[in-house]
């Protein structure tokens, strides 16, 4: 039987673009929205009963066990900690909604201006080491998948599994430490501490970096080495297509399903996992604010900080939820309403 010259996406792709398409129904995106304001509320709950359920008096600890009596209930009666549990929360909501997350304990700025301040140059240095990670990540794991097809090239093999794994296994503070001390310190090349330009992200975006592109690239190589086995890839090789043509257009697409879920992941996990990284590099982000709220027990800040990180994870994974909708339909997420639509 005659085969076409060219393999076409359709037939080549197990996914076409029209059921791509009927995936993102109403019903699909409403299931999702719902899950997403469960999980906002339970996040407001839970940030709200932090500051109750620290031992002793919060109030007490900020001003000193020998501030007077007096100060502290009038500290107390100013910030409505006097009022009922269930009054207290609907205030709290109605602030968080306002966009007023309270007053430090320490510094007297408002809550929101030092997350603003601070927070974007968290997001940046988590989305620069996010996307260091894929470039890396994806090329390496279709490169490892290809060379060990099929079980050739053992040694290959072995090298990556042993390298990605110790790669994923080091904390991202302890590449940190030893980039600052032979890249900054030693060799003096880069600024060892905060923001003072362009090559103030290399280092820390190095250490945020390594472990998550070694992990992906775990991941990218299994993707691969599935789809290099599907029919459509069998089928794209026996036309004979040139190597480049082959991988780019047919393998890649069909293989960034998972990666770039797992990319969308890994975000939202470096915002929030940067901490001790921010730290090392006194990095005038979100995480060094969330070490000093903490140690100076400023809980207004540390409360905020909480429900920014929470509600950055809960944006982020409903994000991609929708995006894996969008792109995968066989997936888990999304397979009932496509058999129901089918």
């Amino acid at each position: 039987m005659s085969t076409p010259a060219h393999v076409d996406d359709a037939s080549a792709a197990p996914r076409s673009r029209a059921t791509r398409t009927r995936t993102l129904t109403p019903r699909f995106l409403a299931k999702h929205l719902v899950r997403f304001a469960l999980s906002l509320t339970a996040l407001l709950v839970a940030s709200f009963a932090m500051i109750h359920l620290i031992p002793g008096d919060p109030l007490r600890k900020m001003l000193g066990p020998t501030a007077p009596k007096e100060l502290v209930e009038r500290r107390r009666h100013e910030l409505g900690l006097d009022d009922s549990i269930p009054l207290q929360f609907v205030h709290y909501v109605q602030d968080v909604f306002s966009g007023d997350l309270g007053t430090s304990f320490i510094s007297g700025q408002p809550v929101t201006q030092i997350v603003a301040d601070g927070l974007p140059n968290t997001v940046a240095l988590a989305s620069l080491a996010t996307l260091v990670a894929l470039l890396l990540a994806i090329p390496l794991g279709m490169w490892g998948a290809i060379r060990t097809e099929n079980g050739r090239n053992q040694g290959t093999e072995s090298a990556f599994g042993a390298l990605t794994g110790a790669a994923v296994a080091v904390p991202e503070y302890l590449y940190a430490l030893v980039l600052v001390i032979v890249f900054a310190l030693t060799l003096g090349w880069l600024p060892p501490a905060g923001l003072t330009g362009p090559a103030s992200y290399i280092l820390p975006v190095i250490a945020l970096a390594v472990g998550p592109a070694a992990m992906i690239a775990r991941v990218a190589r299994v993707e691969t080495l599935r789809e290099l086995g599907s029919d459509y890839m069998r089928l794209a090789r026996a036309k004979r297509l040139p190597a480049g043509r082959l991988y780019a257009r047919h393998l890649q697409p069909n293989t960034l399903t998972a990666t770039l879920t797992m990319g969308g992941l890994l975000l939202s996990g470096l915002i929030t996992g940067s901490v001790l990284v921010e730290n090392v590099f006194a990095w005038p982000g979100l995480g060094l604010r969330t070490v000093e709220a903490i140690t100076q027990k400023d809980y207004p800040v540390a409360q905020a900080v909480i429900l920014v990180y929470g509600a950055i994870v809960l944006g982020v994974n409903f994000v991609v939820d929708v995006a894996l909708g969008a792109l995968d339909p066989k997936s888990a997420l999304t397979a009932p309403t496509a058999r129901q639509e089918s």
